[in-house]
C-alpha cells in the first residue's frame, strides 16, 4: 500500500490559484516516482470567499485542517479588502490556532541566478532564517486612545506607565496616542532557539546567530539574549554569536557568507527574510514555511498576492514549488523534497524558462512544465 497524505490547498488572491497549480502540478510528478500518494483538499479562503460570505476563517474549517498533514497556502491580499483583514483573518488565524511557532526561510542563492550583491555567488549565500512566528509585536496587543469612550481606562494606564518612564505628562483628555505591545515568553523563545540549534546540528552547521535590539528594546530583547544563552549551553559544539538587527541587514549585503542559522524575533525575522530574499535573486525565488513540529504546518511562498498580474500567466511560480519541496522533506518524503530542488536548480542553470522577473518571457505553466520535466528526467 502506498504511503499517502493529506494536503490542505488554500489558494488565496491574486496570482495564488495561478502558483499553486504549478506546485501541485510538480508534487504530483514527483509523488509518482517515489511512490506515494497526495490527497488535496480544497479550501476556498481568501478575499472572493470573504466578499461573498463575510467568512474569513472559522472554527470549522481549522478543525478540518487539523485533519491534514500539512497545508500548502498561495497568496493573500485584495485592494477591496481593507489590509490586515485577511492577513489577520485567515494567515495569522492559521499559524495561531496550529501553534505554528517557527517561520523556516532558506536563503539560497542557486546557480543561474544573479544577485544584486556585486562579487558574490552561490557559495557565498546559504543560510537559513528562523523566525519565532508567534509572538513579538504580532500578538495584536494594541490599539488606539483619544478623551472619553471605551478605550479611557487603557488610555490612563498608558499615561501611567509614560509619567512612571519618562517623567513626563500627556496634558489633555483631547490628546491621542498608538500603542502596540510585544510579547515574548520564556517558552515561546527557548523553543525556536532549540529548533534553530537542533536545524543546525541536522544540516551540519557550525554557527547560530542570534537578532535583537537590546541596546535599546532592553527588556524583552534583553530577555531573549538571556534566554539564547542559556539554551546554547546545550549545544556546546555550535559557536553563537549575537547581532543587532540593524547591524544584520548591514552584514547580510557585505557579507552573506558569515551567516549559516539565524534565529530571530517575529518582527525582526519578518524583515531580514525579505532582504534575504533580495539578494538571493528576488521575491519570486523565496519560499516559507510555518512550522509545528508535532501538528499542521503550512507552506507558502513569501511574495503577495501580485493582483495586477491575477490572470497573465507571468508569474514566477519557483518559490511556491520550492514551498512544495519544503512540504515533503517535512512529512518525511526527504528525498521528494531533493529531486524537486535539483530540479529547480536545473531549469535556472540552464536559463531557457524565465519568468519576466528573471529576465525571460516564460509563462508561469511553461516554468512548472520545465520543472516537471526535469523532475522526471532524474531518472
Amino acid at each position: 500500500m502506498k504511503r499517502g497524505y493529506k494536503i490542505a490547498v488554500i489558494r488565496g488572491d491574486g496570482i495564488g490559484p495561478e502558483i499553486i497549480s504549478e506546485g501541485e502540478k510538480v508534487l504530483e510528478a514527483v509523488s509518482e516516482l517515489e511512490g506515494f500518494e497526495l490527497e488535496w483538499r480544497e479550501y476556498p479562503h481568501g478575499a472572493e470567499h470573504y466578499l461573498a460570505t463575510g467568512e474569513l476563517i472559522g472554527e470549522d474549517t481549522l478543525t478540518e485542517l487539523e485533519q491534514c498533514d500539512a497545508i500548502y497556502f498561495g497568496s493573500i491580499g485584495d485592494p477591496r479588502v481593507e489590509t490586515g483583514v485577511l492577513e489577520q483573518g485567515i494567515l495569522l488565524a492559521m499559524r495561531f490556532y496550529f501553534d505554528q511557532y517557527v517561520n523556516l526561510r532558506p536563503v539560497k542563492l542557486l546557480e543561474g541566478v544573479r544577485t544584486p550583491l556585486a562579487g558574490k555567488g552561490p557559495e557565498d549565500i546559504d543560510f537559513t532564517v528562523v523566525r519565532e512566528n508567534t509572538e513579538d509585536f504580532y500578538v495584536g496587543i494594541g490599539g488606539r486612545a483619544k478623551g472619553k469612550g471605551k478605550k479611557r481606562e487603557e488610555l490612563e494606564i498608558v499615561r501611567e506607565l509614560y509619567h512612571i518612564k519618562f517623567g513626563l505628562d500627556i496634558e489633555s483628555d483631547a490628546d491621542e496616542l498608538a500603542y502596540q505591545i510585544g510579547v515574548v515568553t520564556r517558552e515561546g523563545c527557548a523553543r525556536v532557539m532549540r529548533f534553530a540549534f537542533e536545524l543546525a546540528r541536522e544540516k551540519g552547521k557550525k554557527k547560530v546567530t542570534s537578532v535583537d535590539k537590546a541596546n535599546v528594546l532592553t527588556y524583552g530583547y534583553g530577555f531573549w539574549r538571556e534566554i539564547f544563552t542559556e539554551v546554547a549551553r546545550g549545544y556546546p559544539e555550535i559557536d553563537t554569536e549575537f547581532n543587532f538587527v540593524d547591524a544584520i541587514c548591514m552584514w547580510l549585503v557585505k557579507n552573506p557568507e558569515w551567516y549559516q542559522v539565524v534565529v530571530t524575533p517575529n518582527m525582526f525575522g519578518d524583515i531580514i527574510t525579505d532582504l534575504g530574499a533580495m539578494i538571493q535573486g528576488g521575491l519570486g525565488l523565496a519560499p516559507g514555511a510555518n512550522i509545528n513540529p508535532d501538528g499542521v504546518s503550512m507552506f507558502e511562498p513569501i511574495h503577495g498576492s501580485a493582483p495586477k498580474y491575477k490572470g497573465k500567466g507571468v508569474s514566477n511560480p519557483i518559490a511556491t514549488v520550492w514551498a512544495g519541496a519544503m512540504l515533503l522533506e517535512t512529512v518525511g518524503e526527504k528525498r521528494a523534497s531533493e529531486r524537486v530542488l535539483g530540479a529547480i536548480e536545473s531549469v535556472l542553470r540552464a536559463g531557457k524558462v524565465r519568468t519576466y522577473d528573471l529576465g525571460g518571457t516564460s509563462k508561469t505553466s511553461e516554468v512548472g512544465d520545465a520543472i516537471v520535466r526535469e523532475v522526471k528526467g532524474q531518472d
